[in-house]
């Protein structure tokens, strides 16, 4: 035990380094090795092999320790600590002097299962991911030319300094509006939804980072809340989550378009480098000037070509003459051998014509003879002459009929030559010689 110095008022005095080992001594002696069960939170391995994270109270009861696992005893780790995740302890009660802090050096750890707050985290993703919030195809794509950025973060914290600084470094033409709010805390949820709604209602940005810097699960629990995680799914433009380190995982990355894995790569996403912008332009305007300058050569032979020709235009102009000619010989040439095949068409119809008519006179002709022979065979006048009659009634209609004739009628008799009138006296027989009464 070092010895207490002596004070001014005559009293012993402690130095620090002498209280802080004797507190350590105490400790190691009341509590020389114990076994403590909690929750792991801010869990990380140094390059150096050793490990350093808190445990936390299991039972929700805020309370923590400090502890230090050494490279010795992480190698004897059968599998891969992370945070929320609840384990067994074993080691020692010790005091870090450097900093006069408490701290549990931990020789052997065995995992218990997960924590409450992991397990409240898998419950909610399992949830939100059931409703299909985190599926790909709500996602959209980041425009490729930002002309102003949005940014939900705290203005306090050192995650807005740096993605400024890189948005001013990166593209400083690009217009940035922060929408503040807390990002840790009981109230940091409702004021990151609030500052979400109002990115959402302004509708003044192409694309809006939801930032803070790393911590424990607990820090970061606010991008954990259902009402943060539905606002982020629900803004009507792209949205980058960058919350902490690249190792943290909250749900706002799912929800999200993309995710960064800090929010200096959040900015980087959003702000393609100026210079790199500056290049491409500088190699496009070169292609189009040499593009430009291929043309206007092509274009300079093309005229000293049609300036060689201009140099004799009475040239020109005798072979358009020339070709005119040509063009008169041949149209005079054509006419001719139209007309006359005109003409021979017009004959030979004109002789088909003709051909047509006298066959078809002679043909009417031999008709109208026929008719004619037909006619005159029928002619009544020429049966009279060989010598028959026909008989006339009074009113001249001939009776074709001895049914029509009665006793006293007057008739009359037709011959080629003349007419006979005569009276019915005596009585009249039937076909077959039956006589017939009056009627």
């Amino acid at each position: 035990m070092a010895e207490a110095l002596p004070s001014i008022a005559g009293a012993r005095a402690w130095s620090v380094a002498a209280l802080l080992l004797a507190v350590s001594d105490t400790l190691a002696a009341r509590f020389g090795a114990c076994t403590v069960q909690g929750e792991l939170s801010g869990f990380t391995r140094a390059a150096s092999g050793h490990c350093y994270f808190t445990l936390k109270d299991a039972d929700g009861a805020a309370a923590s320790v400090r502890c230090a696992m050494f490279r010795r005893a992480a190698l004897l780790l059968d599998f891969s600590p992370r945070d929320g995740q609840q384990v067994e302890l074993r080691g020692r009660v010790a005091v870090y002097e450097p900093r006069g802090e408490m701290q549990f050096v931990v020789e052997s750890m065995r995992a218990l299962g997960a924590g409450s707050l992991y397990e409240q985290f898998l419950r909610l993703k399992a949830k939100l991911e059931a409703e299909g919030l985190f599926d790909a195809s709500r996602q959209c794509a980041l425009p490729a030319f930002a002309r102003s950025v949005g940014i939900v973060t705290s203005l306090a914290g050192a995650a807005l300094h740096d993605m400024l600084i890189t948005l001013a470094r990166r593209a400083p033409q690009v217009q940035v509006i922060v929408y503040p709010s807390l990002v840790q805390g009981s109230e940091a949820p409702a004021a990151l939804q609030a500052a979400l709604q109002a990115a959402a209602q302004r509708g003044e940005v192409d694309v809006l980072i939801v930032a803070r810097g790393g911590g424990s699960i607990e820090d970061l629990w606010a991008f954990n809340d259902e009402r943060v995680v539905r606002a982020v799914a629900a803004m009507p433009m792209p949205v980058i989550s960058g919350v902490g380190h690249e190792t943290d995982v909250t749900l706002c990355d799912f929800a999200a378009d993309v995710r960064a894995a800090t929010p200096t790569a959040a900015a980087e996403l959003v702000a393609p480098e100026r210079q790199a912008l500056l290049e491409v332009l500088a190699q496009t305007a070169r292609q189009l000037q040499r593009s430009v300058s291929r043309h206007l050569d092509m274009q300079a032979q093309r005229l000293d070509r049609l300036a060689l020709q201009l140099t004799r235009p009475g040239q020109a102009v005798s072979r358009a003459q020339q070709h005119l000619q040509a063009l008169a010989h041949r149209r005079e040439r054509a006419w001719s051998r139209v007309r006359e095949a005109q003409a021979t068409a017009c004959a030979r119809q004109r002789e088909r014509l003709r051909r047509a008519v006298t066959s078809r006179l002679h043909g009417e002709r031999s008709r109208l003879a026929a008719l004619g022979g037909r006619l005159g065979a029928l002619d009544p006048t020429r049966v009279l002459a060989r010598g028959y009659a026909f008989v006339l009634d009074a009113q001249q209609r001939p009776v074709v009929s001895v049914h029509a004739v009665q006793a006293g009628q007057p008739l009359a008799l037709q011959w080629h030559d003349g007419q006979v009138e005569v009276h019915v006296d005596g009585p009249m027989t039937r076909p077959g010689g039956e006589p017939r009464g009056p009627a």
